[in-house]
């Protein structure tokens, strides 16, 4: 064929069908918010490090044009640009990764970023990720999201298989375990939160599992009269609370009963879950009497 024959060729391609324009899809997020996204996902900032793992784990790194900084896993996602913490979302730094679709963490403070950023054209969800329930559900809709539906069904489906064989293999009485996150003024974790869900699973039982909220403040007294058999700390190392003097009324303190978990499968649902239920099992059948 001689060079000028391949020039009509050339033309019919180059006029040939465009690529289709990705489809809109209506997304209620979990602040019951209804918004349309361009499905496939191609370029998307993910400000919940929860979200962004879940992103890992289906395969859609490649769509990942934003991350916060306390994103930390799997280790390859420092190579995911840092648009800050997350908490008071940077909107400049977001609209300069020009993603196509934003996540936020639905909370009462990021309700103006989500309404500027749909202002501007940008979709923005606000999901909950606060409970091991998340994991599969989140994982089925960022998978819907981005075009990795399968990898997104085999996620869940590992998922539900492993945090089975976690849990619930531990047999006669249950310790019960304070769960203090915060050392002054004493903050401890109610039955709302996922650190509770990791206790629960792991043959424990959490000493204010009747506090309905995810948190709350509790007094040194009240924790004395329900005498833990473990103190479970998320921070690493002794503790500055174990030496104070007002302390040493709570016998598991005078007794040193101490667990501390540290690594962010600890603070956040996600596929580790399980792995992270099976440390906690294995560290409280060590603290039994």
């Amino acid at each position: 064929m001689t060079w000028w024959g391949a020039v009509p060729l050339a033309l019919v391609a180059a006029c040939g069908p465009a690529a289709p324009a990705p489809a809109a899809t209506l997304i209620v997020d979990d602040a019951g918010d209804t918004v349309a996204v361009q499905v496939p996902a191609r370029r998307v900032a993910s400000l919940i490090p929860a979200s962004t793992e879940l992103l890992f784990a289906i395969g859609a790194r490649r769509a990942l044009v934003g991350r916060t900084a306390w994103c930390d896993y799997p280790a390859e996602v420092k190579t995911v640009p840092n648009l800050g913490d997350g908490i008071n979302p940077n909107l400049e730094a977001i609209l300069d990764r020009r993603p196509d679709l934003v996540i936020l963490y639905n909370s009462a403070q990021h309700a103006a970023a989500a309404a500027r950023l749909r202002e501007l054209g940008v979709p923005a969800l606000r999901l909950n990720t606060d409970a091991l329930a998340d994991v599969g559900r989140l994982a089925g809709l960022f998978g819907r999201l981005t075009g990795h539906e399968r990898e997104a069904d085999s996620v869940t489906a590992a998922f539900d298989t492993a945090l089975a064989a976690a849990s619930g293999g531990r047999s006669g009485s249950k310790p019960e375990v304070l769960l203090l996150v915060w050392e002054q003024p004493p903050m401890t974790i109610g039955r709302g939160s996922f650190l509770n869900e990791l206790v629960e699973r792991a043959g424990g039982e959490n000493l204010f599992a009747d506090v309905a909220a995810s948190a709350g403040a509790v007094s040194i007294e009240a924790v004395a009269v329900r005498d833990p058999d473990v103190i479970l700390t998320t921070a690493a190392g002794p503790s500055a609370f174990a030496n104070r003097p007002e302390w040493q009324v709570v016998p598991a303190v005078r007794r040193r009963r101490f667990l501390h978990v540290t690594g962010s499968e600890f603070n956040r649902p996600s596929p580790r879950a399980p792995a992270a239920i099976r440390e906690l099992a294995r560290r409280l059948r060590g603290l039994a009497p």
